[in-house]
């Protein structure tokens, strides 16, 4: 077993919110659980008496729980959470209704605005009115275009008071990539920014409002509110009404509808790079119950807590970060480039709210590494106590220099899970030392476990990515998928009953968790199953190397390893370059995992959420059409990888 980078102290442990739970269940059940290994078992065996007790713990505000738990607990899908149940998401987000910070909203610009809890029930309130004298009402949907500022949580919580169902893109969508996600969700109300700053350049956005509002007939109205602009002229938006005259009226109440607990609240969207992107519905009750418990108990968040995460509103850990105002938490949330006007500004920002939790992606640690920047010498981080990583596998180099350069004393965790299930199913735990390289441990109550291909559980061997039993936070289903083919072939068809999620993963001796990357995006020379993440891992310790992206190349009745990089400005990949980089990936590996090309690229495509497409640089490279590059931040980055002269010998 691995020495730990960090170990939590006795009295740490004692004083988190999964300590008092496992001595909660010890009492009240007759237990002796004595760590996280014994009080996830039990979870897993008793998940009704769980999800019980996180109801219960929260303080979850509802009409009425109910008797029951589960319906059905072994449909897998098909099982019903608190059947019985009524409750409204946004009730929950907005019971604390004081004059403490809720949301503190700043962006590239150096701009920056605060709402108390009291203020950001009045604003929702007003805009509830305004959507219920719009026609809106439970299951109709409200649309966000919008950058990550306080009018995009005002708008959700809004939409979900009523019974409404939110979905949202961030604003660096193109007018294809818009419609190919609102457009198959109809929305009655689209809530849009006039535009937005990225890397020091204003982008006016006004245009493609116009576009979207033409385009999607369901539309009754268009709530454009002012950001890149102080006044900005809607006149050419078709049904655009400003945001201030939109939410001028009187109203100071919310009558919060109640909901089954099962009533949709999101709908949030695949990549879409294979084709149009697949909308995704998730539930209030499994949304806010899963969440709940990732907050309090994984990442021990309280009321006095600063909670941050980068993130767009096209990304789903918006709708997670979001969720930390039903622990009375203030949220900081930021726009922009996090490069932008340079590149401390995130842990500038970090000093001067006081963050406490700070959530960001494996990629920009990685950035951080090589931009030199050493927080933790340069910035008063003494509120910090929790670094959270997601987006790919965060490399063993970023648990050295996080533990290095930002701050020796703190939880890094390294999470896991997606939009699929809107949360995780592997992520961090205060009661337990970090490890270099993995994931703390999986999720209470989450029954996660390695298959290889026959439906064997693996131990220390990389195999699917799975989960056995059902969980609160599994999708009501997809979109215009009435029968659930679409759902049950997304997840259910590897492994009939049970989750496969597509990650290539391992459980280790620590009982933690590696994910070595996508199972679609495995490579397989001469048979043996690589992930690219171990490819990514080595490569990416090259001086030279700011990023790659790694596939495999059918050839010669085998496949081959080709790797692609983009380079610190001004270097070129000569020999030298490339014999370091292969020595450096056989000395660390094997030598299957060497790439037998290796190519520079001025750009590496990805999706507008930030993730490298592997599989569309495949589909290139073979000739294979990309079926929606609208869903890409770059496309034109994909023209690279036509035909490539040194891909055809």
């Amino acid at each position: 077993m691995s020495q730990p980078l960090w170990q939590p102290s006795t009295a740490q442990i004692e004083a988190t919110q999964m300590h008092a739970l496992m001595q909660h269940i010890n009492n009240e059940h007759d237990t002796s659980l004595a760590d996280y290994s014994d009080l996830h078992a039990w979870s897993i065996d008793n998940l009704e008496a769980f999800w019980r007790l996180v109801w219960e713990d929260s303080d979850v505000v509802a009409q009425r729980r109910g008797e029951s738990v589960l319906a059905r607990p072994d449909a897998m899908p098909g099982a019903r959470w608190f059947p019985e149940a009524r409750l409204n998401f946004a009730a929950n987000l907005l019971k604390r209704r004081d004059d403490h910070p809720a949301l503190i909203a700043c962006d590239e610009r150096g701009r920056r605005r605060e709402l108390s809890y009291a203020e950001l029930y009045t604003q929702v309130a007003k805009l509830a009115h305004a959507l219920k004298a719009s026609g809106v009402t439970e299951g109709d949907r409200v649309a966000g275009f919008v950058p990550n500022s306080e009018h995009a949580i005002i708008g959700m919580l809004a939409a979900a008071s009523i019974g409404a169902v939110w979905s949202s893109c961030s604003p660096d969508f193109g007018f294809s990539g818009v419609l190919d996600r609102f457009g198959q969700i109809q929305p009655k109300v689209l809530i849009a920014t006039d535009g937005y700053t990225w890397n020091g350049k204003p982008i006016d956005t006004r245009e493609r409002i116009a576009q979207i509002s033409d385009a999607i007939e369901s539309l009754v109205q268009v709530v454009v509110f002012p950001f890149l602009e102080e006044e900005p002229d809607i006149s050419t938006i078709g049904k655009a009404v400003s945001w201030q005259a939109y939410l001028d009226n009187d109203a100071v109440e919310i009558e919060f509808e109640q909901e089954p607990f099962d009533h949709p609240l999101y709908i949030v969207y695949s990549s879409g790079t294979t084709g149009a992107p697949k909308c995704i519905i998730h539930s209030a009750g499994g949304t806010l119950l899963q969440h709940l418990k990732e907050h309090r108990l994984h990442t021990d968040l309280r009321q006095d807590d600063v909670l941050f995460y980068y993130t767009t509103c096209g990304w789903m850990m918006w709708n997670w970060l979001v969720s930390g105002l039903a622990c009375g938490a203030t949220l900081v949330l930021f726009d922009g480039s996090p490069f932008s006007p340079e590149p401390k500004v995130l842990w500038e920002l970090a000093e001067q709210e006081g963050i406490t939790v700070f959530g960001t992606s494996a990629k920009y640690i990685a950035a951080c590494e090589k931009h030199a920047l050493a927080p933790g010498r340069e910035h008063d981080l003494t509120a910090l106590r929790a670094v959270l990583s997601t987006g790919s596998a965060l490399a063993h180099e970023s648990f050295d220099y996080v533990y290095r350069d930002i701050k020796e004393d703190l939880l890094l965790a390294s999470i896991s899970g997606g939009t699929d299930i809107v949360s995780c199913f592997a992520l961090g735990c205060p009661i337990r030392p970090v490890h270099r390289g993995q994931l703390q441990c999986r999720g209470l109550g989450m029954a996660v476990d390695v298959f290889d291909d026959d439906g064997t559980s693996l131990r220390e061997e990389k195999g699917e990515l799975v989960c056995t039993r059902p969980f609160p936070s599994m999708p009501i289903g997809f979109w215009n998928d009435p029968g659930g083919e679409r759902y049950m072939e997304a997840y259910f068809d590897e492994f009939p009953g049970i989750w496969a999620h597509g990650d290539y993963a391992e459980i280790t001796a620590e009982d933690g968790l590696i994910i070595h990357g996508r199972s679609d995006a495995v490579l397989n020379p001469g048979g043996i199953r690589i992930g690219t993440a171990e490819i990514y891992r080595q490569v990416e310790k090259v001086e030279g190397v700011l990023e790659s992206l790694c596939i495999g190349q059918e050839w010669s009745d085998d496949v081959r390893v080709v790797l692609f990089v983009r380079l610190r400005e001004g270097m070129v990949l000569d020999d030298e370059l490339r014999d370091e980089i292969k020595r450096t990936v056989r000395a660390n590996t094997s030598p299957r995992h060497v790439p037998a090309k290796i190519i520079q690229v001025e750009d590496i495509p990805r999706t507008l959420s930030g993730k490298i497409v592997e599989l569309a640089v495949r589909n290139v490279v073979h000739g294979r059409p990309v079926k929606n590059e609208d869903a890409l931040a770059n496309p034109e980055a994909l023209k690279f990888f036509q035909d490539l002269p040194d891909l055809q010998k």
